[in-house]
Protein backbone atom coordinates (compact mmCIF):
# COMPACT_ATOMS: atom_id res chain seq x y z
CA UNK A 1 0.00 0.00 0.00
CA UNK A 2 1.36 3.06 -1.22
CA UNK A 3 0.11 6.42 0.74
CA UNK A 4 0.63 9.89 -0.84
CA UNK A 5 -0.15 13.56 -1.26
CA UNK A 6 -2.56 15.92 -3.01
CA UNK A 7 -0.75 18.84 -4.89
CA UNK A 8 -3.29 19.94 -7.67
CA UNK A 9 -6.58 19.46 -7.96
CA UNK A 10 -8.40 20.48 -11.48
CA UNK A 11 -11.77 19.13 -10.97
CA UNK A 12 -11.67 15.42 -11.43
CA UNK A 13 -7.99 14.80 -12.33
CA UNK A 14 -5.78 15.12 -9.11
CA UNK A 15 -2.16 15.08 -9.31
CA UNK A 16 -0.13 13.34 -5.83
CA UNK A 17 3.22 13.32 -5.21
CA UNK A 18 5.35 10.36 -3.09
CA UNK A 19 3.16 7.49 -5.68
CA UNK A 20 6.43 5.50 -6.65
CA UNK A 21 4.99 2.09 -6.51
CA UNK A 22 1.56 2.42 -7.95
CA UNK A 23 0.70 1.30 -11.31
CA UNK A 24 -1.13 2.35 -14.28
CA UNK A 25 -5.00 2.14 -13.74
CA UNK A 26 -4.76 1.32 -9.87
CA UNK A 27 -7.15 2.01 -7.49
CA UNK A 28 -6.67 5.04 -5.30
CA UNK A 29 -8.85 6.13 -2.07
CA UNK A 30 -8.66 10.31 -2.34
CA UNK A 31 -8.90 12.84 -0.11
CA UNK A 32 -9.89 12.60 3.54
CA UNK A 33 -13.32 11.39 2.31
CA UNK A 34 -11.51 8.57 0.78
CA UNK A 35 -13.21 9.43 -2.81
CA UNK A 36 -12.38 6.21 -4.88
CA UNK A 37 -9.67 7.62 -8.27
CA UNK A 38 -8.02 5.53 -10.86
CA UNK A 39 -4.29 6.12 -11.51
CA UNK A 40 -4.05 7.19 -15.25
CA UNK A 41 -0.99 8.91 -15.89
CA UNK A 42 2.53 8.36 -14.22
CA UNK A 43 5.58 10.46 -13.95
CA UNK A 44 9.02 9.87 -11.78
CA UNK A 45 6.72 9.27 -8.29
CA UNK A 46 4.12 11.68 -8.99
CA UNK A 47 0.33 9.86 -10.02
CA UNK A 48 -2.28 11.67 -12.27
CA UNK A 49 -5.77 10.17 -10.90
CA UNK A 50 -9.31 10.95 -12.26
CA UNK A 51 -11.39 10.40 -9.28
CA UNK A 52 -14.92 9.33 -9.89
CA UNK A 53 -16.79 11.81 -7.30
CA UNK A 54 -17.23 15.43 -7.04
CA UNK A 55 -13.87 16.94 -5.78
CA UNK A 56 -15.00 20.14 -4.48
CA UNK A 57 -13.65 21.40 -1.23
CA UNK A 58 -10.92 18.67 -2.01
CA UNK A 59 -7.08 20.73 -0.60
CA UNK A 60 -3.72 20.24 -1.34
CA UNK A 61 -2.46 18.07 1.19
CA UNK A 62 -4.55 15.52 1.76
CA UNK A 63 -3.48 12.26 1.41
CA UNK A 64 -4.38 9.52 -1.18
CA UNK A 65 -3.90 5.41 -0.78
CA UNK A 66 -3.53 3.50 -2.91
CA UNK A 67 -5.52 -0.10 -2.53
CA UNK A 68 -3.42 -2.78 -4.58
CA UNK A 69 -5.85 -3.29 -7.87
CA UNK A 70 -6.95 -1.69 -10.79
CA UNK A 71 -10.71 -0.85 -11.46
CA UNK A 72 -12.27 -4.47 -10.46
CA UNK A 73 -16.42 -5.30 -10.44
CA UNK A 74 -17.98 -8.13 -8.73
CA UNK A 75 -19.95 -10.24 -10.25
CA UNK A 76 -22.34 -12.94 -9.13
CA UNK A 77 -26.26 -13.64 -8.10
CA UNK A 78 -27.57 -10.45 -7.09
CA UNK A 79 -26.57 -8.49 -10.39
CA UNK A 80 -30.30 -9.33 -12.21
CA UNK A 81 -32.28 -6.40 -11.78
CA UNK A 82 -30.03 -4.22 -9.99
CA UNK A 83 -29.30 -0.68 -10.71
CA UNK A 84 -26.03 1.09 -10.73
CA UNK A 85 -23.97 4.06 -11.05
CA UNK A 86 -20.78 3.80 -13.66
CA UNK A 87 -18.55 1.80 -11.36
CA UNK A 88 -21.26 -0.51 -10.42
CA UNK A 89 -22.48 1.15 -6.81
CA UNK A 90 -25.81 -0.26 -6.72
CA UNK A 91 -28.31 3.22 -6.42
CA UNK A 92 -30.95 1.76 -4.42
CA UNK A 93 -28.17 0.56 -1.27
CA UNK A 94 -27.06 4.64 -1.64
CA UNK A 95 -30.29 5.71 -1.48
CA UNK A 96 -30.88 3.94 1.96
CA UNK A 97 -27.39 5.19 3.19
CA UNK A 98 -27.61 8.55 2.04
CA UNK A 99 -30.91 9.51 1.17
CA UNK A 100 -32.07 11.01 -2.44
CA UNK A 101 -28.56 13.06 -2.70
CA UNK A 102 -25.63 10.68 -3.29
CA UNK A 103 -23.21 11.59 -0.72
CA UNK A 104 -19.62 11.65 -1.17
CA UNK A 105 -17.27 9.03 -0.21
CA UNK A 106 -19.74 6.61 0.12
CA UNK A 107 -19.71 2.67 -0.66
CA UNK A 108 -21.67 0.01 -1.28
CA UNK A 109 -20.72 -3.79 -2.06
CA UNK A 110 -22.56 -4.38 -5.49
CA UNK A 111 -23.86 -7.41 -4.74
CA UNK A 112 -25.93 -8.39 -1.93
CA UNK A 113 -23.21 -9.98 0.53
CA UNK A 114 -25.73 -11.14 3.60
CA UNK A 115 -28.35 -12.93 1.10
CA UNK A 116 -28.47 -16.48 0.73
CA UNK A 117 -28.48 -18.45 -2.56
CA UNK A 118 -29.46 -21.89 -3.25
CA UNK A 119 -26.21 -23.11 -4.89
CA UNK A 120 -26.64 -26.66 -6.94
CA UNK A 121 -23.57 -27.88 -8.19
CA UNK A 122 -23.24 -29.85 -11.01
CA UNK A 123 -19.27 -30.86 -10.52
CA UNK A 124 -17.97 -33.41 -7.73
CA UNK A 125 -14.64 -33.84 -6.04
CA UNK A 126 -11.70 -35.29 -8.47
CA UNK A 127 -13.16 -33.53 -11.50
CA UNK A 128 -10.40 -31.41 -13.70
CA UNK A 129 -11.93 -28.19 -13.95
CA UNK A 130 -10.47 -25.20 -16.08
CA UNK A 131 -11.33 -21.64 -16.22
CA UNK A 132 -14.59 -20.66 -17.28
CA UNK A 133 -15.99 -24.48 -16.63
CA UNK A 134 -19.04 -23.99 -14.81
CA UNK A 135 -19.79 -25.82 -11.90
CA UNK A 136 -23.12 -25.30 -10.49
CA UNK A 137 -26.04 -23.30 -11.03
CA UNK A 138 -28.53 -20.36 -8.79
CA UNK A 139 -31.69 -19.60 -10.35
CA UNK A 140 -31.29 -15.69 -9.76
CA UNK A 141 -34.56 -14.97 -11.57
CA UNK A 142 -37.16 -16.69 -12.79
CA UNK A 143 -35.65 -15.80 -15.99
CA UNK A 144 -32.09 -16.39 -15.25
CA UNK A 145 -30.18 -19.28 -14.16
CA UNK A 146 -26.95 -17.80 -13.27
CA UNK A 147 -23.74 -20.43 -13.84
CA UNK A 148 -21.20 -20.53 -11.71
CA UNK A 149 -17.74 -20.39 -13.00
CA UNK A 150 -14.32 -21.64 -12.03
CA UNK A 151 -12.60 -18.18 -12.62
CA UNK A 152 -10.84 -17.72 -16.22
CA UNK A 153 -7.04 -17.81 -15.05
CA UNK A 154 -7.92 -21.06 -11.94
CA UNK A 155 -6.82 -24.67 -13.50
CA UNK A 156 -6.50 -27.36 -11.81
CA UNK A 157 -8.36 -30.73 -9.46
CA UNK A 158 -11.23 -29.70 -7.28
CA UNK A 159 -10.20 -30.80 -4.03
CA UNK A 160 -13.69 -29.73 -1.90
CA UNK A 161 -17.33 -28.55 -3.14
CA UNK A 162 -20.29 -28.44 -1.23
CA UNK A 163 -23.79 -29.85 -1.28
CA UNK A 164 -26.67 -28.60 -2.64
CA UNK A 165 -27.50 -25.42 -0.29
CA UNK A 166 -28.16 -22.08 0.51
CA UNK A 167 -24.92 -19.80 0.41
CA UNK A 168 -23.87 -16.08 0.67
CA UNK A 169 -21.49 -14.80 -2.49
CA UNK A 170 -18.77 -14.82 0.19
CA UNK A 171 -18.46 -18.14 1.47
CA UNK A 172 -16.21 -20.69 -0.19
CA UNK A 173 -18.04 -23.51 -2.48
CA UNK A 174 -15.29 -25.66 -3.69
CA UNK A 175 -11.51 -25.61 -3.27
CA UNK A 176 -9.29 -26.26 -6.62
CA UNK A 177 -5.90 -27.60 -6.01
CA UNK A 178 -3.31 -26.04 -8.96
CA UNK A 179 0.21 -25.68 -9.23
CA UNK A 180 0.38 -22.86 -7.48
CA UNK A 181 -1.59 -23.81 -3.99
CA UNK A 182 -5.34 -24.29 -3.33
CA UNK A 183 -7.64 -21.86 -4.73
CA UNK A 184 -10.74 -21.31 -2.97
CA UNK A 185 -14.10 -20.72 -5.67
CA UNK A 186 -16.83 -18.73 -4.36
CA UNK A 187 -20.37 -17.98 -5.86
CA UNK A 188 -18.91 -14.32 -6.90
CA UNK A 189 -15.51 -13.60 -8.98
CA UNK A 190 -14.07 -9.97 -9.45
CA UNK A 191 -12.95 -8.85 -13.27
CA UNK A 192 -10.72 -5.87 -14.42
CA UNK A 193 -13.23 -4.12 -16.38
CA UNK A 194 -10.58 -2.70 -18.74
CA UNK A 195 -9.59 -6.33 -19.38
CA UNK A 196 -11.64 -8.49 -21.85
CA UNK A 197 -12.52 -11.49 -20.29
CA UNK A 198 -11.00 -14.16 -22.20
CA UNK A 199 -12.64 -16.62 -24.42
CA UNK A 200 -11.40 -19.67 -26.45
CA UNK A 201 -12.61 -18.30 -29.99
CA UNK A 202 -14.65 -15.80 -31.75
CA UNK A 203 -16.77 -17.17 -34.61
CA UNK A 204 -18.85 -15.82 -37.80
CA UNK A 205 -22.09 -13.90 -36.59
CA UNK A 206 -24.46 -15.77 -39.04
CA UNK A 207 -28.07 -15.34 -36.77
CA UNK A 208 -29.99 -12.07 -36.23
CA UNK A 209 -30.90 -10.41 -33.29
CA UNK A 210 -34.46 -9.86 -34.14
CA UNK A 211 -35.58 -6.98 -32.71
CA UNK A 212 -39.07 -6.79 -34.02
CA UNK A 213 -38.75 -3.84 -36.10
CA UNK A 214 -39.22 -4.13 -40.24
CA UNK A 215 -36.60 -1.59 -40.98
CA UNK A 216 -34.50 -3.05 -38.75
CA UNK A 217 -35.00 -7.02 -39.22
CA UNK A 218 -35.79 -6.82 -42.99
CA UNK A 219 -34.00 -4.01 -44.52
CA UNK A 220 -30.53 -3.47 -41.61
CA UNK A 221 -30.19 -6.51 -39.51
CA UNK A 222 -27.50 -7.18 -37.14
CA UNK A 223 -26.61 -10.33 -36.05
CA UNK A 224 -26.15 -11.84 -32.49
CA UNK A 225 -22.24 -10.93 -31.48
CA UNK A 226 -21.99 -7.84 -34.01
CA UNK A 227 -22.41 -4.16 -33.54
CA UNK A 228 -24.63 -1.57 -34.42
CA UNK A 229 -24.34 2.46 -34.28
CA UNK A 230 -27.54 4.87 -33.97
CA UNK A 231 -26.71 8.44 -34.14
CA UNK A 232 -29.15 10.83 -34.32
CA UNK A 233 -29.74 14.75 -33.28
CA UNK A 234 -31.62 15.62 -30.67
CA UNK A 235 -35.85 14.32 -30.75
CA UNK A 236 -35.04 11.59 -33.35
CA UNK A 237 -36.21 8.66 -31.06
CA UNK A 238 -32.42 7.57 -30.13
CA UNK A 239 -33.56 6.37 -26.75
CA UNK A 240 -36.92 5.31 -27.48
CA UNK A 241 -35.58 2.93 -30.18
CA UNK A 242 -32.54 1.24 -28.40
CA UNK A 243 -35.64 0.98 -25.67
CA UNK A 244 -37.76 -0.58 -28.27
CA UNK A 245 -34.31 -3.23 -28.83
CA UNK A 246 -34.38 -4.01 -24.90
CA UNK A 247 -37.47 -5.00 -24.27
CA UNK A 248 -38.57 -6.96 -27.84
CA UNK A 249 -35.11 -7.98 -28.82
CA UNK A 250 -34.38 -11.93 -28.70
CA UNK A 251 -31.44 -11.48 -26.43
CA UNK A 252 -31.19 -13.60 -22.87
CA UNK A 253 -29.98 -10.80 -21.11
CA UNK A 254 -29.85 -7.28 -21.30
CA UNK A 255 -27.56 -4.37 -20.59
CA UNK A 256 -28.48 -0.84 -20.49
CA UNK A 257 -25.83 1.30 -20.30
CA UNK A 258 -27.64 5.10 -19.68
CA UNK A 259 -24.03 6.92 -20.29
CA UNK A 260 -24.16 10.96 -19.64
CA UNK A 261 -27.96 11.29 -20.60
CA UNK A 262 -30.31 13.91 -19.08
CA UNK A 263 -31.47 13.10 -15.59
CA UNK A 264 -35.52 13.66 -16.54
CA UNK A 265 -34.77 10.70 -19.67
CA UNK A 266 -32.78 8.13 -16.71
CA UNK A 267 -35.49 8.74 -14.73
CA UNK A 268 -37.95 8.05 -17.64
CA UNK A 269 -36.15 4.48 -17.73
CA UNK A 270 -36.10 3.97 -14.14
CA UNK A 271 -39.56 3.97 -14.19
CA UNK A 272 -40.39 2.30 -17.20
CA UNK A 273 -38.17 -0.41 -16.91
CA UNK A 274 -39.70 -2.21 -13.58
CA UNK A 275 -43.10 -1.88 -15.30
CA UNK A 276 -42.27 -3.47 -18.64
CA UNK A 277 -43.46 -6.84 -18.89
CA UNK A 278 -41.19 -9.37 -20.52
CA UNK A 279 -42.76 -10.66 -23.56
CA UNK A 280 -41.25 -13.76 -23.17
CA UNK A 281 -42.20 -14.94 -19.91
CA UNK A 282 -44.60 -12.62 -18.67
CA UNK A 283 -42.58 -11.71 -15.58
CA UNK A 284 -40.83 -7.86 -15.12
CA UNK A 285 -38.45 -7.22 -17.73
CA UNK A 286 -35.99 -6.19 -14.93
CA UNK A 287 -35.74 -10.03 -13.95
CA UNK A 288 -33.12 -10.38 -16.85
CA UNK A 289 -31.83 -6.56 -17.20
CA UNK A 290 -29.19 -4.63 -15.57
CA UNK A 291 -29.06 -0.72 -15.49
CA UNK A 292 -25.84 1.36 -15.51
CA UNK A 293 -27.36 5.01 -15.13
CA UNK A 294 -24.45 7.49 -15.33
CA UNK A 295 -26.24 11.36 -15.33
CA UNK A 296 -25.05 14.45 -17.49
CA UNK A 297 -24.83 15.75 -14.12
CA UNK A 298 -22.77 12.79 -12.59
CA UNK A 299 -18.86 12.91 -12.03
CA UNK A 300 -17.71 12.83 -15.62
CA UNK A 301 -14.88 10.70 -14.55
CA UNK A 302 -17.43 7.73 -13.49
CA UNK A 303 -19.03 8.61 -17.17
CA UNK A 304 -15.76 7.21 -18.88
CA UNK A 305 -15.40 3.89 -16.83
CA UNK A 306 -19.16 3.38 -17.15
CA UNK A 307 -19.22 1.79 -20.71
CA UNK A 308 -16.78 -0.98 -19.22
CA UNK A 309 -18.83 -1.66 -16.25
CA UNK A 310 -21.19 -2.85 -18.48
CA UNK A 311 -19.40 -4.54 -21.34
CA UNK A 312 -17.60 -6.56 -18.01
CA UNK A 313 -21.18 -7.67 -16.71
CA UNK A 314 -21.81 -8.20 -20.86
CA UNK A 315 -18.94 -10.42 -20.77
CA UNK A 316 -19.44 -12.11 -17.58
CA UNK A 317 -22.67 -13.66 -18.57
CA UNK A 318 -21.63 -14.41 -22.22
CA UNK A 319 -19.54 -17.31 -20.83
CA UNK A 320 -22.39 -18.61 -19.24
CA UNK A 321 -23.81 -19.43 -22.95
CA UNK A 322 -26.27 -16.44 -22.96
CA UNK A 323 -26.83 -14.43 -26.04
CA UNK A 324 -26.35 -10.85 -24.33
CA UNK A 325 -27.85 -7.04 -26.02
CA UNK A 326 -25.98 -4.18 -24.97
CA UNK A 327 -26.94 -0.85 -25.31
CA UNK A 328 -24.85 2.40 -25.11
CA UNK A 329 -27.19 5.67 -24.97
CA UNK A 330 -25.06 7.29 -25.24
CA UNK A 331 -21.40 7.18 -26.90
CA UNK A 332 -21.36 10.63 -27.92
CA UNK A 333 -21.33 11.83 -23.66
CA UNK A 334 -18.38 9.37 -23.12
CA UNK A 335 -16.50 10.50 -26.11
CA UNK A 336 -17.14 14.14 -24.31
CA UNK A 337 -15.92 12.71 -20.86
CA UNK A 338 -13.13 11.61 -22.25
CA UNK A 339 -12.62 15.15 -24.16
CA UNK A 340 -12.78 16.76 -20.90
CA UNK A 341 -10.13 14.57 -18.71
CA UNK A 342 -7.96 14.93 -21.42
CA UNK A 343 -7.66 19.12 -21.62
CA UNK A 344 -7.30 18.24 -17.80
CA UNK A 345 -4.19 16.46 -18.80
CA UNK A 346 -3.25 18.98 -20.99
CA UNK A 347 -2.93 16.41 -23.66
CA UNK A 348 -2.82 17.27 -27.71
CA UNK A 349 -6.13 17.32 -29.19
CA UNK A 350 -7.08 15.87 -31.88
CA UNK A 351 -10.68 16.77 -34.19
CA UNK A 352 -13.06 18.83 -31.99
CA UNK A 353 -11.01 18.73 -29.52
CA UNK A 354 -11.46 14.90 -28.51
CA UNK A 355 -8.37 13.09 -27.35
CA UNK A 356 -6.12 11.60 -30.26
CA UNK A 357 -6.65 8.02 -28.83
CA UNK A 358 -10.67 8.41 -29.20
CA UNK A 359 -10.69 6.08 -32.65
CA UNK A 360 -8.75 3.82 -30.39
CA UNK A 361 -10.82 3.34 -27.70
CA UNK A 362 -13.97 2.97 -29.57
CA UNK A 363 -12.46 0.25 -31.52
CA UNK A 364 -11.42 -1.45 -27.92
CA UNK A 365 -14.68 -0.52 -26.84
CA UNK A 366 -16.68 -2.41 -29.64
CA UNK A 367 -14.51 -5.05 -30.83
CA UNK A 368 -15.30 -6.94 -27.21
CA UNK A 369 -18.32 -7.65 -28.83
CA UNK A 370 -18.52 -11.24 -30.46
CA UNK A 371 -20.09 -14.46 -30.85
CA UNK A 372 -17.48 -16.63 -29.17
CA UNK A 373 -17.17 -20.15 -27.86
CA UNK A 374 -15.99 -19.52 -24.24
CA UNK A 375 -12.90 -20.96 -22.17
CA UNK A 376 -15.35 -24.08 -21.08
CA UNK A 377 -17.35 -24.78 -24.60
CA UNK A 378 -20.36 -23.46 -26.04
CA UNK A 379 -21.74 -20.53 -27.13
CA UNK A 380 -22.38 -17.07 -26.26
CA UNK A 381 -22.35 -13.28 -27.45
CA UNK A 382 -22.37 -10.24 -26.42
CA UNK A 383 -24.14 -7.38 -29.23
CA UNK A 384 -23.29 -3.54 -29.07
CA UNK A 385 -25.74 -1.09 -29.61
CA UNK A 386 -24.54 2.44 -29.61
CA UNK A 387 -26.33 5.46 -29.82
CA UNK A 388 -24.35 8.20 -31.39
CA UNK A 389 -25.79 12.26 -30.41
CA UNK A 390 -23.91 14.21 -32.93
CA UNK A 391 -24.23 18.09 -32.86
CA UNK A 392 -26.31 19.14 -35.00
CA UNK A 393 -27.56 16.16 -36.86
CA UNK A 394 -24.08 16.44 -37.97
CA UNK A 395 -23.04 12.76 -39.20
CA UNK A 396 -19.44 13.83 -40.51
CA UNK A 397 -18.45 15.06 -36.33
CA UNK A 398 -15.44 12.50 -35.16
CA UNK A 399 -17.24 10.03 -32.55
CA UNK A 400 -19.84 9.22 -35.79
CA UNK A 401 -16.94 9.09 -38.30
CA UNK A 402 -14.36 6.88 -36.28
CA UNK A 403 -17.36 4.51 -35.00
CA UNK A 404 -18.51 4.07 -38.45
CA UNK A 405 -15.20 2.75 -39.11
CA UNK A 406 -15.24 -0.23 -36.94
CA UNK A 407 -18.93 -0.66 -36.73
CA UNK A 408 -21.04 -3.12 -39.58
CA UNK A 409 -24.63 -1.75 -38.97
CA UNK A 410 -25.59 1.67 -38.96
CA UNK A 411 -29.22 2.82 -38.27
CA UNK A 412 -29.00 6.42 -39.52
CA UNK A 413 -31.80 8.62 -37.59
CA UNK A 414 -33.39 11.18 -39.82
CA UNK A 415 -34.53 14.51 -38.84
CA UNK A 416 -37.25 14.82 -41.65
CA UNK A 417 -38.70 11.59 -40.75
CA UNK A 418 -39.51 12.41 -37.15
CA UNK A 419 -40.69 16.04 -38.24
CA UNK A 420 -42.94 14.20 -40.89
CA UNK A 421 -44.16 11.74 -37.35
CA UNK A 422 -42.44 8.39 -39.31
CA UNK A 423 -41.50 6.62 -36.84
CA UNK A 424 -38.70 4.86 -36.05
CA UNK A 425 -36.75 7.40 -38.07
CA UNK A 426 -34.53 5.24 -39.19
CA UNK A 427 -33.47 6.08 -43.35
CA UNK A 428 -33.32 3.75 -45.39
CA UNK A 429 -31.55 4.74 -48.12
CA UNK A 430 -28.26 5.84 -45.33
CA UNK A 431 -28.51 2.82 -43.06
CA UNK A 432 -27.34 -0.14 -44.08
CA UNK A 433 -25.97 -3.41 -42.89
CA UNK A 434 -22.74 -5.30 -43.51
CA UNK A 435 -23.94 -8.52 -41.60
CA UNK A 436 -26.78 -9.46 -44.73
CA UNK A 437 -24.77 -11.51 -46.47
CA UNK A 438 -23.81 -13.64 -43.21
CA UNK A 439 -27.35 -14.15 -41.92
CA UNK A 440 -29.13 -14.39 -45.24
CA UNK A 441 -29.08 -18.55 -44.94
CA UNK A 442 -30.95 -18.28 -41.61
CA UNK A 443 -33.69 -15.60 -42.50
CA UNK A 444 -34.17 -17.73 -45.73
CA UNK A 445 -34.81 -20.78 -43.72
CA UNK A 446 -36.98 -19.14 -40.71
CA UNK A 447 -39.33 -16.77 -42.51
CA UNK A 448 -38.89 -17.54 -46.60
CA UNK A 449 -36.51 -19.03 -49.15
CA UNK A 450 -36.72 -15.51 -50.99
CA UNK A 451 -36.40 -13.59 -48.24
CA UNK A 452 -33.01 -12.31 -49.29
CA UNK A 453 -34.76 -11.40 -53.09
CA UNK A 454 -37.60 -9.90 -51.47
CA UNK A 455 -35.71 -7.52 -49.44
CA UNK A 456 -33.26 -6.47 -52.28
CA UNK A 457 -36.07 -5.90 -54.75
CA UNK A 458 -37.79 -3.70 -52.15
CA UNK A 459 -34.27 -1.53 -51.46
CA UNK A 460 -34.21 -1.38 -55.52
CA UNK A 461 -37.68 0.53 -55.70
CA UNK A 462 -37.02 2.66 -52.57
CA UNK A 463 -33.83 3.93 -54.63
CA UNK A 464 -35.94 4.36 -57.77
CA UNK A 465 -38.62 6.11 -55.75
CA UNK A 466 -35.78 8.28 -54.51
CA UNK A 467 -34.36 9.13 -57.82
CA UNK A 468 -38.26 9.94 -59.30
CA UNK A 469 -38.85 12.36 -56.56
CA UNK A 470 -36.67 14.79 -58.34
CA UNK A 471 -38.46 14.75 -61.10
CA UNK A 472 -41.84 14.73 -59.13
CA UNK A 473 -40.60 17.67 -57.93
CA UNK A 474 -40.12 19.34 -61.36
CA UNK A 475 -42.77 18.70 -63.43
CA UNK A 476 -44.82 17.26 -61.51
CA UNK A 477 -46.27 12.83 -61.19
CA UNK A 478 -48.65 13.12 -63.94
CA UNK A 479 -45.17 13.57 -66.55
CA UNK A 480 -43.93 10.35 -65.21
CA UNK A 481 -45.39 6.91 -67.68
CA UNK A 482 -47.24 4.30 -66.03
CA UNK A 483 -44.90 1.83 -64.52
CA UNK A 484 -42.53 4.31 -63.21
CA UNK A 485 -46.29 5.77 -61.42
CA UNK A 486 -46.88 2.51 -59.91
CA UNK A 487 -43.75 2.35 -58.36
CA UNK A 488 -44.08 5.60 -56.56
CA UNK A 489 -47.65 3.89 -55.43
CA UNK A 490 -45.82 0.62 -54.32
CA UNK A 491 -43.10 2.29 -52.37
CA UNK A 492 -45.58 4.65 -50.86
CA UNK A 493 -47.14 1.52 -49.24
CA UNK A 494 -43.46 -0.07 -48.75
CA UNK A 495 -42.75 3.18 -46.23
CA UNK A 496 -45.90 3.79 -44.63
CA UNK A 497 -47.53 0.60 -44.52
CA UNK A 498 -44.66 -1.55 -43.76
CA UNK A 499 -41.32 0.54 -42.78
CA UNK A 500 -43.87 2.82 -40.32
CA UNK A 501 -44.69 1.15 -37.06
CA UNK A 502 -46.87 2.13 -34.27
CA UNK A 503 -45.03 1.28 -31.00
CA UNK A 504 -48.74 1.68 -28.92
CA UNK A 505 -50.39 -0.74 -31.05
CA UNK A 506 -49.88 -3.89 -29.47
CA UNK A 507 -49.96 -5.88 -33.00
CA UNK A 508 -47.44 -3.63 -34.68
CA UNK A 509 -45.16 -2.78 -31.64
CA UNK A 510 -43.26 -6.31 -32.29
CA UNK A 511 -43.97 -7.73 -35.60
CA UNK A 512 -42.08 -11.46 -35.84
CA UNK A 513 -40.22 -12.00 -38.93
CA UNK A 514 -42.78 -14.52 -40.29
CA UNK A 515 -45.55 -11.59 -40.48
CA UNK A 516 -42.63 -9.06 -41.50
CA UNK A 517 -41.72 -11.71 -44.46
CA UNK A 518 -45.64 -11.63 -45.69
CA UNK A 519 -46.44 -8.18 -45.57
CA UNK A 520 -43.06 -7.60 -47.62
CA UNK A 521 -44.39 -10.30 -50.24
CA UNK A 522 -47.74 -9.02 -50.22
CA UNK A 523 -47.14 -5.45 -51.76
CA UNK A 524 -44.57 -6.75 -54.02
CA UNK A 525 -47.18 -8.84 -55.36
CA UNK A 526 -49.22 -6.00 -55.55
CA UNK A 527 -46.21 -4.40 -57.57
CA UNK A 528 -46.04 -7.36 -59.81
CA UNK A 529 -49.73 -8.09 -60.54
CA UNK A 530 -50.11 -3.69 -61.08
CA UNK A 531 -47.27 -4.29 -63.95
CA UNK A 532 -48.67 -7.17 -65.45
CA UNK A 533 -51.85 -5.08 -65.35
CA UNK A 534 -50.27 -1.84 -66.86
CA UNK A 535 -49.25 -4.55 -70.14
CA UNK A 536 -52.78 -5.41 -70.28
CA UNK A 537 -53.72 -1.78 -70.95
CA UNK A 538 -55.20 -1.21 -67.72
CA UNK A 539 -54.80 2.89 -66.67
CA UNK A 540 -53.08 3.58 -63.68
CA UNK A 541 -55.71 5.35 -61.87
CA UNK A 542 -57.66 2.14 -61.96
CA UNK A 543 -54.78 0.23 -60.01
CA UNK A 544 -54.15 3.62 -57.29
CA UNK A 545 -57.87 3.07 -56.63
CA UNK A 546 -58.32 -0.45 -55.82
CA UNK A 547 -59.65 -0.91 -52.40
CA UNK A 548 -57.19 -3.33 -51.61
CA UNK A 549 -54.87 -0.53 -50.93
CA UNK A 550 -56.92 -0.22 -47.59
CA UNK A 551 -56.62 -3.71 -47.09
CA UNK A 552 -52.85 -3.04 -47.29
CA UNK A 553 -52.46 -0.03 -45.37
CA UNK A 554 -53.95 -2.36 -42.63
CA UNK A 555 -52.19 -5.15 -42.67
CA UNK A 556 -49.96 -4.44 -39.60
CA UNK A 557 -53.42 -4.14 -37.25
CA UNK A 558 -53.83 -7.77 -38.10
CA UNK A 559 -53.48 -10.31 -35.30
CA UNK A 560 -49.58 -11.63 -35.69
CA UNK A 561 -50.51 -15.28 -34.79
CA UNK A 562 -53.13 -15.62 -37.44
CA UNK A 563 -51.84 -13.36 -39.84
CA UNK A 564 -51.11 -16.72 -42.07
CA UNK A 565 -54.84 -16.96 -42.86
CA UNK A 566 -54.96 -13.22 -43.09
CA UNK A 567 -52.68 -12.92 -45.75
CA UNK A 568 -54.01 -16.24 -47.76
CA UNK A 569 -57.52 -13.83 -47.76
CA UNK A 570 -56.00 -10.74 -48.91
CA UNK A 571 -54.02 -12.61 -51.72
CA UNK A 572 -57.76 -13.93 -53.14
CA UNK A 573 -59.19 -10.31 -52.71
CA UNK A 574 -56.37 -9.12 -54.60
CA UNK A 575 -56.73 -11.27 -57.46
CA UNK A 576 -60.49 -10.51 -57.79
CA UNK A 577 -60.34 -6.73 -57.64
CA UNK A 578 -57.86 -7.57 -60.57
CA UNK A 579 -59.65 -9.52 -62.19
CA UNK A 580 -62.45 -6.78 -62.61
CA UNK A 581 -60.38 -3.55 -63.96
CA UNK A 582 -58.98 -6.36 -66.38
CA UNK A 583 -55.71 -7.21 -65.00
CA UNK A 584 -55.84 -10.53 -64.17
CA UNK A 585 -52.21 -12.00 -64.00
CA UNK A 586 -53.42 -15.78 -63.99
Amino acid sequence: MVEGIIIKISGPVVVAKDMAGVKMYEVVRVGNEGLIGEVIELFKDRATIQVYEETSGMQPGEKVVSQGQSLSVELGPGIMGNIYDGIMRPLKQIQKKSGAFMARGIDADAIDHKKKWKFVPSAKKGDQVIGGQIIGEVAETSAVVQKIMIPPRVSGEIKKIVKTGEYTVTESIATVATQDGDVEVQLSQKWPVRNPRPVKSKEEPTIPLISGLRILDTFNPVAKGGTAATPGAFGTGKTVTQQSLAKWCNADIIVYIGCGERGNEMTDVLKTFPELVDPRSGKPLLERTVIIANTSNMPVAAREASVYTGITIAEYFRDMGYDVALMADSTSRWAEAMREISSRLEEMPGEEGYPAYLSTRLSQFYERAGRVTPLAGGNGSVTIIGAISPPGGDFSEPVTQNTLRVNKTFWALDKSLASKRHFPAINWLTSYSLYLDTVTDWFNEHSGSDWRDLRDKAMGLLQKEDQLQEIVQLVGPDALPDNERVILEVTKMLREDFLQQNAFLEEDAYCPIEKQYLMLKFILEFYDRAQEALKKGVKTEAIAGLAIKERIARMKEAKNETFGDHYKELQAEMSSQFSKVGGDAQ
